[in-house]
This record gives structure tokens, C-alpha cells and sequence, in this order.
């Protein structure tokens, strides 16, 4: 026996073979199941690592609410062609083709963990709104806003927290639709429709039921890039004479398969099988050539992964499977029965928690998904065009635009500009606020609450401020706000406190400046006119008259010059006597004696003074005003109050005060402001402190001395902040000089929104930026601003108003304001009834002495 037959065995078979003991059958078999335990391991871990990844991707996502215009600003009339369609449709197939060109994660990280490189675009139906949702990774949010708004800059794109469709006593159903044929095959897109698609899919979510809610969620990401050979392979096969049913073999997996076929009939003894071969013709079908040639076009674009799901939540089970269907049905429009795709829905009953789950948590389910290309997505979604008529979709209902580069970071803040995501604080510098602010808004849209934020900042930094309230809410706001360290600076002036009443002098004037007389008596005289219109109930007679009767009340002040003492110079000779022995003023000396009671006697003034005094009974006997203006000093100083940054709250409620009272109130104390501002002439102008004046409503609070006001105070650094409701509370008998002096004056302007008239007039200071359509359909809260920057006007921008107000509120507080306040300036009302019957009194004591001694 030689070596040979040691190791190999002997071929007589006596004894055995090194090479059969060789075989360890059992070793192979527990290699074989430590292989397979290896595989089921990594195969389950595989599983649960991609959940996991799948609920942590939820959170680190960012959705957006896209609103579209209905009307676009600036957009000319256009016919709606089937090729007008096609152009703005087109806008979503670039948004798809740049999400189809992102290179596919790939690698053991994505085979592991999953690829989270997906997009949702999604429609949501929800409490009778039809809302369009995108989403994206955190990391490719900026990259997919940048894409929408290059293709659709009127778009908004706000980012929100998630949606929740679902009801606690609703039942929940889901389907799940994919492509039966092969990927290869289109489906029906846009270019081969001659109406919007998305109509037909809007119109079928707008018949819900107000119960009932929907969402379509579009799951996209970019394919592999071998799908393109794939379908070049194909179409190869298919022009050399292959049955399209046997190119798809080839270009599938019939390649591996014939590969295994031939290593095991090699490895096979005995005769082979001869293999049957492809099915081959000379020349395509018609049909099949229309088939090749879509083929063809849908492989020219860029290609996507998609998983396409709908959710329904109904009041019972049989209503949601109900709203599927149709909506199911929906998208039968883009089955392609001759040439190429169709839809099915592939969702079972047993699957229905995992569809569900998954569209909530947003995982792309390779199961399900499908590739289509960037055409068919775009015809699948889109956002909605202006000719889309379904009426509850959620509009832009207006246009949003972005604040100037150059916006001050200084000053007081007005609000924030949000544009594209970015949010830009709006300030206002010091110099700029002496041009004036002009605020104009329907009621109830936030200038209050704008009024309110900007008073209260310039309270917190310590300037002077003066606020005219005719509603009561606006002071309500602002006086909690008030820190504790300026309690001693706040005058509230209420006439609504009857106890203890502050007083204010209609006719009061500083003797230091002689002038503010005749402004005093001009302005009171212009308020008269305003409340009566006297050229139609007085004329120039009560003109005459009531100067002349102030002239005389003011010549004296010590013997009564208020405005009750105007109807006892008038109906009371012996107190008119009394009143011209102690006038220095000639030439009223003369009115009264030589012209008023030689020309006509007691007799012509009898008919004269109820024309007068019929316009002050409403308030000198008006036991809420006789208290204010019978106080022959006022409680405060105008001037002071200016001059020492002091606050003081003028709370006119009309329901509370009158309306009357209130317009006469307020009236006299914007003209009362304006006098002590002019009066700051003696000061340099670096000495002349800010004080801002905000008036709401102020239309019913000014003349024409507004004029003057918005022309002249800059100089004085008296700076308005007025608003008021519409352009029509300006304009009195055709009258437009208050109007032109707000429009020709008023640096800054903030615009709410505003009726369609005012609109015409207004939207010449926006455009081109806004139209308006933008004016009238403004958001509530939200302005359209025109801001002064170094003294220039800025390009019109759009601004969210500060939410919640500044400062803490305490009530105690505002309590405290309060009760100091009415200990500090206000009197005991019996006290000053006590006073005004004194002075009644003094001058009856007076007529009669001045009688005996006629006598």
C-alpha cells in the first residue's frame, strides 16, 4: 500500500477514506442555523431600528401650511387655455424634478435605519377647510421652501404644529392605492387632460360632511438612478422583437433567473432541456409602439419613490369606507388603460393599524411605494391655481412682503415682518416718530392693540404720554402695565367719576401768553360748530356772540370764567353789568354796551341767547359735566405734564360720559395739548422733551387744528399717533383739509384692513408692492406698513402686530394708580357744588347791590 492509498483510500475498499471522514454534516448544519439566527437577528433588528427611526424622524421634521392667492396682485386678465393650465401646473413638476435630482441616501446607515431623505405633500380636509400641507426633514426644510417659493413667490409658507384629523368618537378608515402594472408604465398626467386634475380632487373632498375629515398625504423621495437602465433595457429588448411581457422579464429578474437556470443544468448530469426562447417579431403593433414611445417620455424625467395614502375619519366605519371609495375614485382620472398605468387600492382590512400609524408618523413603506416620475407627480399634487372654484379651500387672503433691508435696530418696536420663514423685529426710531403715525383699519382688526403695545413701551422707557380713549378697553389695557415707579406720574382723567371729578376749564389759558386767549376762543368756537354745525343752526350771529361772551368771561378770571358763566353774560344783565366794570378790554366794553344792548336793549338779546345758550345747556346742566368744566382752575397743567414726561389717561367711554360729553372732552383737551406745545417756544429745542399723544377714534376729537397740529408740533416734539376706522370720518361737507393734512403729513403709516373705497384712495401708497385686493382682505392682527427710516418713506412691507402686549399686568396695581390719582387731582363733588353756588351767589349779591345803587 502506498501513500496514496493511506491518505485516499484503497480502492479495494478495506479501508475508509480520509475524504469521508472529511464531511462534518453536523458542523455544516449548525453553521447553517448560526447563519440563519444571525440573519433572523439582524433581519428583526433591522426592523426595530427602522421604527425607532421612523418616530424620532416625526420629530425632527417641520411642516408648513402653503396658502396661495386667489387673486394674484398685478396680474392681467388671461383666457384660461388648456395651455395656460398646462404653463402653471408645470410650476409643481419643477418642485418634484428638484426633489427627484437629490442624490438617494444610501449605504449600511440607510439599510439599516431606513432612508428619511422623504417629502410629504399632503391635503388635509378638517373642520370644513381644505388645507395644503408640505413637509420635510429639518435639515431639507430651507431647501424645499426655497424650491416652493421660487416656483410660486405669492405663496405663504407658515410653518405650524401637526394637524390631528381624527375624532374621539369617530371611526378611522385608511387606503393605501399603488400602480398595478409595472413601473415602467405612465399613468394619465396633466399634459394629457385638458382640465386641471386637482378639480376633480378638491371637488371630492369638499362634499364632506362638517363631521368628517380627510387627508391624502403624498410621501415622495428621489429613486435609485438604476431605474433608468432598467427601463432602457426594456425598451431594448422590446425594438429587437421582444413581447413587451418578456422585455419585462429581462429587464427584471429574468436575467438572474437564467442565470441560476444555467449553473444547475450544468451541475445536472444527464441530457439538458432545451430551453424555450423569447417570443420575437419583426415589427411592433401600433399599440405597441404608443406604448414604447410613453415609456420613452416618462423615463426622460426625473424619478421619484411615492407612497400615496388617504385617510378618512367619519362618524361610523361604513362612512369612512364610503368617503374612500370616492375618493378612490378620484383618482381614477389618472388611469392610463390602453398605454399605460392604473391605480388599485392595496390596503386590506388587517393592515388598517400599520397604514394608519404610518401616515401619522410619515414612514415611507417600500411595500408600497411605487415610482413615478417627476410629470405624474405634479399631476397628482399641486397647489391650487385661482380658476381652482372649490369654495373652502384656505386662501392667502392677502399678500405678504418683505421689510426693507435698512429697518432701524433701534427704537420702539412696532411689530414683527415675517417673510419666507424669517422673522424681522420692526422698530421705529425717535426722530422718525415726530413725523407722525397714521394707523386706519376696520374695527375689531388690532389697532388697539398696536395703540396699546407702542404706549406702553414708551411708558416702560419713560417719555411722556398721553392717551384718548373713547371705548374704555384701550386704558384698561394699559394701566395694569403701568410700573410701580411711575404711579405718581399718572393723571387718569374719568369723568365717569362722579365722586371725586377732575376739573378742567374750557376757557383757562396761561396769562404769560396772551395769544392762547384768541386760540382758546377760536378752537371753542370750532368745536361748537363741529358738535351743532353752525351755518346751518347759528351762523355768524352765534359766532359774534359767544366770542364776545367768552372775552368777557376770560378778561376776569377771578370773577368766574368758565363755561358756566357764558349763559348768565348773556340772559343776566346784572352779572353781565358786573362782568364789563371789571373788563380792561375796550373793544368788548363796546360790543356790550354800544352795539349789543343800545342797538336792540335786553329785548334784542332775549332773541339772541337762546341760539347760544341752547348749545351749552347739554352740558352745564349735566350733572356729570357741570363738576369738570365749572372748577374755575383745572387739576392739571397741560404744559407741566408735557414738560415733566408725565402720563395722563383721558378714559371717554361714550356709554358712560355721552357721546356728546365725550367729543367736547376731548375735543378741548387735543387743543388744550396743542397750546401747551406752542407755548414750548421759550424753550431751546434741546430742552423740548418728546411727548406722544395716541388717539383713537380721533376723528371725533379734532378740528381744524389738527392742520396746524400734524404741520407745526413736530417742531414742538409733540408727535401724534392717530387712528381712526375709514377715510369717510375725515371728510365733513366736502370738506377734505383734515384728510389732506393727515395724507400730506403723516410719516408713517400702518394699514389694517380697509373697506373696498377706502382701498381705491389708499392703495396708491402701497403699490406697487400691494393692491387692492391685498387692503381689503388683509389678515386680522396683521398691517400693511409705509415706514419712515431717516426721514424717508420705506418701501411698503407687511407686519405682524406684538402678541401678548408688553409688561406684566397687575390689577392690584392699576387699583392703586387709580385711588392715587383721585386723591391727587380730583375734588369732592360737594365741595364743588358748594363753589359754583358761591360764585352764583357772589354775582346775584352783585346785581342787587349795583341796582341800589342805580337806585
Amino acid at each position: 500500500m502506498n501513500d496514496f492509498d493511506i491518505y485516499y483510500g484503497s480502492p479495494s475498499g478495506g479501508y475508509p477514506t480520509v475524504l469521508e471522514n472529511s464531511f462534518d454534516w453536523g458542523l455544516i448544519l449548525s453553521l447553517i442555523f448560526f447563519a440563519l439566527a444571525i440573519f433572523l437577528f439582524i433581519f428583526f433588528l433591522r426592523k426595530i431600528l427602522r421604527k425607532l427611526a421612523g418616530r424620532k424622524s416625526y420629530f425632527d421634521h417641520a411642516i408648513y401650511l402653503v396658502r396661495m392667492p386667489k387673486e394674484k396682485p398685478h396680474q392681467e386678465e388671461k383666457e384660461l387655455t388648456v395651455e395656460r393650465i398646462h404653463e402653471e401646473i408645470a410650476k409643481g413638476e419643477a418642485i418634484f424634478s428638484a426633489i427627484g435630482g437629490l442624490r438617494a441616501q444610501k449605504g449600511l446607515r440607510a439599510w439599516f435605519f431606513g432612508r428619511n431623505d422623504h417629502f410629504s405633500f399632503e391635503i388635509v380636509s378638517r373642520d370644513g377647510l381644505i388645507n395644503f400641507y408640505v413637509c420635510a426633514p429639518r435639515n431639507a426644510a430651507a431647501y424645499l421652501e426655497q424650491q416652493v417659493l421660487a416656483q410660486y413667490p405669492d405663496a405663504v409658507m407658515e410653518e405650524v404644529g401637526d394637524y390631528n384629523i381624527f375624532s374621539a368618537r369617530g371611526e378611522i378608515w385608511a387606503g393605501s392605492l399603488a400602480t398595478k402594472r409595472s413601473f415602467v408604465f405612465p399613468l394619465r398626467t396633466y399634459k394629457k387632460m385638458e382640465v386641471d386634475p386637482l378639480n376633480s380632487i378638491v371637488n371630492t373632498v369638499s362634499k364632506l360632511r362638517p363631521e368628517e375629515n380627510l387627508a391624502i398625504q403624498y410621501l415622495v423621495r428621489s429613486a435609485r438612478p438604476s431605474w433608468h437602465g432598467k427601463v432602457r433595457d426594456i425598451i431594448g429588448n422590446i425594438k429587437k422583437g421582444k413581447s413587451i411581457k418578456d422585455a419585462l422579464k429581462v429587464g427584471t429578474f429574468h436575467k438572474i433567473i437564467e442565470l441560476l437556470g444555467v449553473i444547475a443544468r450544468a451541475a445536472a448530469p444527464g441530457k439538458k432541456k432545451e430551453e424555450k426562447p423569447f417570443e420575437t417579431r419583426e415589427k411592433l403593433s401600433a399599440m405597441e409602439e404608443e406604448i414604447v414611445k410613453h415609456i420613452e417620455e416618462k423615463n426622460s424625467k426625473a424619478g421619484l419613490d411615492l407612497n400615496l395614502r388617504i385617510v378618512v375619519s367619519a362618524r361610523d366605519k361604513g362612512s369612512a369606507r364610503s368617503r374612500l371609495e370616492d375618493m378612490v375614485s378620484a383618482f381614477n382620472q389618472f388611469n392610463y388603460y390602453e398605454y399605460g398605468n392604473i391605480f388599485s387600492n392595496k390596503a386590506s382590512t388587517r393592515r388598517q393599524t400599520k397604514l394608519i400609524r404610518d401616515f401619522i408618523f410619515r414612514r415611507f413603506d417600500e411595500k408600497t411605494g411605487f415610482l413615478i416620475n417627476s410629470e405624474e407627480a405634479a399631476s397628482l399634487f399641486h397647489l391650487p391655481e385661482e380658476w381652482t372654484e372649490t369654495p373652502n379651500i384656505l386662501w392667502l387672503t392677502a399678500k405678504n412682503a418683505p421689510a426693507p433691508a435698512n429697518v432701524p435696530t433701534e427704537g420702539l418696536i412696532l411689530g414683527h415682518n415675517i417673510f419666507r420663514g424669517m422673522k424681522k423685529e420692526i422698530k421705529i426710531k425717535r426722530d422718525d416718530r415726530r413725523r407722525h403715525t397714521y394707523i386706519i383699519g376696520k374695527s375689531g382688526v388690532g389697532k388697539s392693540a398696536l395703540i396699546a403695545s407702542m404706549a406702553i413701551q414708551d411708558i416702560l422707557n419713560g417719555e411722556g404720554v398721553g392717551i384718548i380713549d373713547p371705548h374704555g378697553d384701550l386704558i384698561a389695557d394699559i394701566l395694569p402695565r403701568i410700573p410701580a415707579e411711575r404711579a405718581e406720574d399718572v393723571i387718569l382723567f374719568s369723568p365717569a367719576d362722579i365722586e371725586r371729578p377732575l376739573a378742567l376749564n374750557l376757557l383757562e389759558y396761561d396769562e404769560r401768553y396772551p395769544e392762547q386767549k384768541t386760540f382758546v376762543i377760536n378752537e371753542m368756537i370750532k368745536i361748537f360748530d363741529k358738535l351743532y354745525d353752525l351755518k346751518q343752526t347759528g351762523g355768524p350771529i352765534f359766532e359774534q356772540y359767544m366770542r364776545n361772551a367768552m372775552l368777557l368771561a376770560m378778561n376776569n378770571p377771578e370773577s368766574g370764567s368758565t363755561l358756566m358763566e357764558i349763559p348768565k353774560i348773556l340772559a343776566d344783565a346784572n352779572f353781565r353789568r358786573m362782568k364789563l366794570d371789571l373788563c380792561a378790554d375796550p373793544t368788548v366794553v363796546d360790543f356790550w354796551r354800544q352795539e349789543a344792548e343800545k342797538a336792540g336793549g335786553e329785548a334784542a338779546l332775549a332773541n339772541v341767547v337762546p341760539y347760544v345758550t341752547s348749545k351749552l345747556t347739554s352740558f352745564i346742566s349735566n350733572d356729570m359735566m357741570r363738576p369738570i368744566i365749572g372748577q374755575q382752575n383745572s387739576s392739571f397743567n397741560l404744559r407741566e405734564v408735557m414738560d415733566k414726561s408725565k402720563i395722563i389717561l383721558i378714559n371717554l367711554p361714550k356709554g358712560q360720559v355721552g357721546e356728546m360729553n365725550a367729543y367736547l372732552l376731548g375735543m378741548i383737551l387735543v387743543g388744550k395739548i396743542l397750546v401747551a406745545a406752542l407755548s414750548r417756544t421759550d424753550l431751546s429745542k434741546e430742552k423740548r422733551k418728546d411727548f406722544y399723544l395716541y388717539i383713537d377714534e380721533f376723528q371725533n376729537f379734532t378740528t381744524d387744528s389738527i392742520c396746524s397740529i400734524l404741520s407745526e408740533a413736530r417742531k414742538y416734539n409733540l408727535n401724534l399717533i392717530m387712528a381712526h376706522q375709514y377715510l369717510g370720518q375725515l371728510v365733513k361737507n366736502q370738506d377734505t383739509s383734515v384728510r389732506d393734512a393727515v395724507f400730506g403729513n403723516a410719516g408713517t403709516w400702518l394699514c389694517f384692513k380697509v373697506g373696498s373705497e377706502d382701498a381705491k384712495t389708499i392703495v396708491k401708497e402701497f403699490e406697487p408692492v400691494f393692491n387692492e385686493y391685498d387692503l381689503i382682505n388683509i389678515e386680522k392682527y396683521t398691517a400693511y406698513v409705509k415706514l419712515m427710516i431717516d426721514n424717508a418713506a420705506s418701501r411698503p412691507f407687511s407686519m405682524k402686530t406684538l402678541w401678548p402686549l408688553p409688561g406684566i399686568p397687575n390689577e392690584k396695581m392699576a387699583d392703586r394708580i387709580r385711588a392715587l390719582s383721585r386723591l391727587k387731582y380730583g375734588r369732592d363733588r360737594r365741595v364743588i357744588e358748594a363753589e359754583i353756588m358761591k360764585r352764583s351767589r357772589a354775582s346775584a349779591e352783585f346785581g342787587t347791590k349795583s341796582q341800589e345803587d342805580v337806585d
